[in-house]
């Protein structure tokens, strides 16, 4: 297995409206790992996975995908990035099949038509999250897990190595949730590197390798996977003293994210 990390944060800082919102978070994420970022609404968890992907911008600290600073990052066909479910239909009437056949664009050239290879990835990714039968459907008549499985797919249609997924359980009931964690089992399987972000983990927790949990926008816990209740223990009061984690090794009382019921998390 390479050395290299598939995603690592040094140092990271973002603001919004000028408002701290991550504070010198440092993480690296080796391929193949499963890491849940979790934490109360409000932690920084959503910002965090966006500036992962550059979708916020930094103010200071780095971010590199597979070795390369993110600035100079192109290899794109390498990463799929699963938003939370409020873009999914956007407002406009698409298929499912249009909207996971968007998936295949970082792997082909401008205008050109489809492939049989890009077909086969597409057909692929339906039939990982079972929608090959609703392929022909509106994506705005499917209800929000189906949805869920839609971006999902749409991302693997690309046949990324590296899974940023934001939320993909939230308001999502549990049939559909049981259907997410088969789908990441079988990418998890494959040597798929996943970064999570989520409020509780229900039927994926037996997935994660490791938890990473953010309190106030600094990373207060890195090492085993949590339970869900463990994360948001009224007793995880005060965030550590030191936020160097290269060489965090996590102990059991290791203090951890508060109150789960703070507004939402930043965007």
């Amino acid at each position: 297995m390479s050395a290299t990390p598939a995603v690592e944060v040094r140092n990271a800082s973002v603001a919004l409206g000028g408002r701290p919102v991550l504070r010198g978070i440092d993480l690296a994420v080796v391929p193949g790992d499963f890491v849940a970022l979790m934490g109360a609404n409000g932690s920084g968890k959503s910002t965090l996975v966006r500036a992962m992907v550059g979708l916020r911008p930094l103010v200071d600290g780095e971010v590199r995908l597979f070795g390369t600073p993110l600035d100079e990052y192109d290899a794109w066909s390498r990463i799929g990035y699963v938003p939370q479910r409020a873009t999914a239909g956007s407002g406009i009437p698409a298929s499912v099949w249009e909207v996971v056949a968007a998936g295949r664009l970082t792997r082909r050239r401008l205008l050109r038509p489809l492939s049989t290879a890009d077909r086969a990835a597409i057909d692929e990714a339906l039939e990982v999250v079972g929608l090959t039968d609703r392929r022909r459907e509106a994506v705005t008549n499917l209800s929000g897990g189906q949805q869920q499985r839609v971006l999902i797919a749409r991302a693997l249609a690309g046949e990324p190595e590296l899974f940023f997924l934001d939320e993909p359980t939230a308001g999502v009931d549990l049939p559909n949730q049981q259907v997410l964690a088969d789908t990441l089992r079988r990418l998890k399987e494959r040597g798929a590197t996943i970064v999570l972000v989520a409020h509780e983990l229900g039927p994926l927790a037996p997935l994660v390798d490791r938890a990473v949990v953010l309190r106030d926008g600094r990373v207060a816990y890195d090492g085993a996977a949590l339970r869900d209740h463990e994360v948001h223990q009224p007793w995880f009061a005060e965030p550590h003293t030191h936020h160097h984690h290269h060489d965090h090794v996590p102990h059991p009382s290791a203090p951890l994210g508060a109150d789960p019921h703070l507004p939402g998390d930043l965007s």
